[in-house]
């Protein structure tokens, strides 16, 4: 089994599909590790605010397989391609983390360069993985977040999935 991270956000009816997108990686993944979720600006585009997590799950999938079952999940809930690389979305998944794999494998390039440069994929990241090593700048991820910027607003929100509170804006 591997260990991967993957980014969600959605900017369009977001807990709708965020709750969605967590209940389709349960149901094919099972036990979900999931960050608190934020809510951030739009990057790159005038646009309402997204709700942005990470999730960690175990796998036997290859990144090919992982990246088409997300393009599916995210094509299930509305998502429309073809327009602007900076846009509002229903669902973005992203694939973060396949173990420690780095390169371009199966058309993706691991890590996702995101991480280093996104305060909502880094700081959830952070929050799920502390202690996890970025396999090229050999930081934790703890450490990166200390270092980050911080010029991308982001701030933790409520959020329940399945009965419970999974995320809580007074973090």
């Amino acid at each position: 089994m591997i260990k991967v991270y993957v980014s969600l956000g959605s900017n369009i009816d977001r807990y709708r599909h965020i709750t969605a997108a967590l209940n389709a990686l349960q149901s094919r993944y099972g036990v979900l590790d999931i960050s608190p979720i934020y809510e951030s600006e739009a990057v790159g585009f005038e646009g309402d605010c997204f709700l942005n997590l990470v999730v960690g799950f175990q796998t036997r999938e290859t990144i090919g397989q992982l990246t088409s079952v997300f393009k599916q999940i995210e094509d299930a809930h509305g998502r429309e391609r073809g327009g602007e690389r900076f846009s509002a979305r229903t669902l973005d998944l992203d694939l973060l983390l396949y173990a420690d794999r780095v390169g371009v494998h199966d058309g993706v390039i691991l890590p996702r360069d995101e991480i280093l440069h996104n305060a909502f994929v880094l700081l959830p990241l952070a929050d799920l993985e502390p202690g996890l090593l970025h396999p090229v700048v050999q930081k934790t991820y703890a450490e990166l977040w200390s270092v980050y910027d911080k010029k991308q607003k982001l701030w933790p929100v409520d959020f329940d999935w399945q009965g419970k509170r999974i995320s809580c804006a007074a973090q």
